[in-house]
């Protein structure tokens, strides 16, 4: 009954929906994250070397975001982001290091499971170490596999992962990151947990969160043995006259793609489609780890910079939602927004209560076919050799290098999508509002305090 008065009075306030029909009792969700998956890896953007025939179709089947942002360039608070709805200058965890979320930290699982649902993770968390505050299921998870440290889960085929808060051993031998004996291949895992997830609840509201390693590199293997993109095969690409670690990155794609896939027939075989949004993206951009590099599949597509940068080939990626009968085939939506929105637009479908003081807003309204405009600022903040800022509103994007007292970069992101022509002289007025903005948009952090790179 809430969902139903939440989207009668967006229906109110912006004219009809374009929706089917309603489901009937509250949608289940399922949000599935790749590791370093750039912008321009999938064929729905662009890629034209590698087949990703089933996320393509998930695309294809909903709407399809063209300025869809993560919550960091790297790991861990992307994910912080993504769960708390705070950005990188207010949440807990803004770089990764082992800096667990505290207890009055409220998570998406939280909210979600405080409106009914039940909620399971399988895959990469980085936000707790064993016994802190931080582990799944004392942040809102009811059942959780996987790993916990980031490191960790460099290793395609650990000796262990987490059920719960027990140590479940699994078949591999390792040592220092890398293993000798290879008998499970974690994301094969996680597919098959995700799977048994939605068989035994599927007469129950949930919510699975699917946080995918894969492409991440091992980079411990890729130091040792000169192969960091860990992967059983190299399948169809075995032959291709490419360098192995090209070959390992695109058989760990169309491994993840084949997984999407796999976890739409369950929907599809328990007649569980039409009740389950299903959201796709990545956590941060491509990566030149592993011996990897990005440019040879043109992993950021059109964009500037990869994993590690504030430009927005570091943060910009895929993003998509599909759920048949509600969500309308074949759109595309410009709309930016990003990770810090996740939390309140699920609560808002959910009918839950969001915490307040959010850095993020609903964006259901889009997600129904409904036009929206958000004039507010997205940001980033990067704490690694230094701090680095960013921050979008609408057009234009700020970039800051090198701490606070360094130059604000501006550019035209309508015109200037490589992110090339500095425009912050000919536009002193954004770059006032910018600068305005950035005065207060952070609090202090003793975990990330403001450092200067050395120039």
């Amino acid at each position: 009954m809430v969902r139903l008065l939440v989207i009668l009075a967006l229906a109110a306030c912006a004219g009809p929906l374009t929706v089917h029909r309603l489901p009937p009792r509250k949608p289940n969700i399922i949000f599935i994250m790749a590791d370093d998956l750039g912008y321009g890896d999938l064929g729905c953007y662009g890629q034209e070397r590698l087949q990703t025939p089933h996320i393509d179709a998930l695309a294809a089947s909903g709407v399809r975001f063209t300025s869809c942002y993560a919550g960091s360039t790297v790991c861990a608070p992307s994910r912080c982001v993504l769960m708390t709805g705070l950005h990188t200058g207010h949440c807990t965890v803004r770089g990764n290091a082992l800096v667990p979320l505290k207890r009055e930290d409220v998570t998406v699982a939280e909210v979600l499971r405080s409106a009914g649902y039940v909620t399971g993770m399988f895959g990469k968390w980085g936000l707790g170490e064993p016994g802190s505050d931080g582990v799944p299921t004392r942040q809102g998870f009811d059942e959780w596999f996987g790993y916990l440290n980031q490191r960790n889960a460099h290793n395609y085929y650990p000796e262990y992962l987490w059920r719960g808060e027990e140590k479940v051993a699994l078949g591999n031998v390792a040592e220092n990151g890398v293993a000798s004996k290879k008998v499970d291949y974690s994301h094969d895992l996680f597919t098959r947990e995700a799977q048994s997830f939605i068989k035994r609840h599927q007469d129950e509201a949930f919510f699975l969160y699917l946080p995918y390693t894969i492409p991440h590199a091992n980079n411990e293997a890729g130091n040792r043995l000169g192969d960091g993109m860990e992967v059983p095969d190299y399948g169809d690409f075995a032959e291709q006259d490419w360098p192995q670690q090209q070959k390992g990155l695109a058989a760990m794609i169309a491994r993840l793609d084949s997984d999407v896939g796999a976890i739409r027939a369950t929907l599809k075989e328990l007649n569980l489609e039409e009740n389950t949004l299903v959201i796709f993206t990545s956590d941060n951009g491509p990566h030149n780890e592993g011996g990897s590099k990005a440019a040879f599949f043109d992993s950021n597509g059109p964009l500037r910079g990869i994993k590690r940068s504030l430009h927005d080939g570091g943060i910009r990626v895929p993003g998509m939602a599909c759920w048949p009968g509600t969500i309308a085939p074949g759109r595309t939506s410009d709309l930016p927004w990003g990770f810090v929105d996740v939390l309140p637009t699920l609560a808002d479908l959910a009918g839950a209560v969001a915490p307040d003081n959010l850095d993020g807003v609903s964006v259901l309204p889009t997600l129904l076919g409904r036009e929206q405009v958000l004039d507010r600022f997205l940001y980033w903040e990067f704490h690694e050799r230094g701090f680095d800022q960013a921050v979008r509103w609408g057009r234009w994007k700020g970039v800051r290098k090198g701490g606070p007292d360094a130059a604000l970069l501006l550019f035209d992101l309508d015109k200037d999508i490589q992110e090339k022509k500095n425009v912050a002289a000919m536009h002193p007025l954004v770059v006032d509002a910018l600068e305005t903005y950035l005065q207060g948009a952070r609090s202090e952090s003793k975990d990330f305090p403001v450092r200067t790179r050395r120039r």
